[in-house]
């Protein structure tokens, strides 16, 4: 896993969600943490970021914008560098998705079922 300091940006718009996955990442190490509950926020956080965020965790359903497209955005404004998307949309869907992001040449590692496995973060995020 790469080690800290990783700057990350963490987008979900559920508290206990964000809550639960900002416990999860400074359990493996990461400090420098930005949170955001939506879009909006998310791209304010991006474009006054000094640098490109290494890894961007957002969750698909957000309500204000996918998070496929808040990935796309992103990406083409050079905000991120990778990103990961978390769901809890079928495995079929997330595929989809993620032959979407392919297609598109999108730097989307891939993505995580909720509730989010520790295994399963550590392994993407070793990418």
């Amino acid at each position: 896993m790469p080690k800290p300091p990783l700057r990350i940006l963490l987008v979900e718009d559920h508290p206990f969600q964000l809550l639960a996955t900002e416990c999860l990442l400074k359990s493996f190490g990461f400090e420098q943490l930005t949170l955001a509950e939506n879009a909006e926020q998310a791209i304010c956080s991006m474009s006054r970021a000094q640098a490109p965020f290494d890894l961007m965790l957002c969750d698909q359903c957000l309500p204000d914008l996918p998070g496929l497209e808040l990935v796309e955005i992103a990406s083409r404004q050079h905000f991120i560098i990778g990103a990961i998307l978390l769901s809890g949309l079928p495995d079929s869907e997330l595929s989809n998705l993620m032959a979407q992001a392919m297609t598109r040449g999108l730097p989307l590692l891939g993505y995580l079922s909720k509730p989010l496995n520790k295994d399963e973060l550590a392994r993407l995020i070793a990418l």
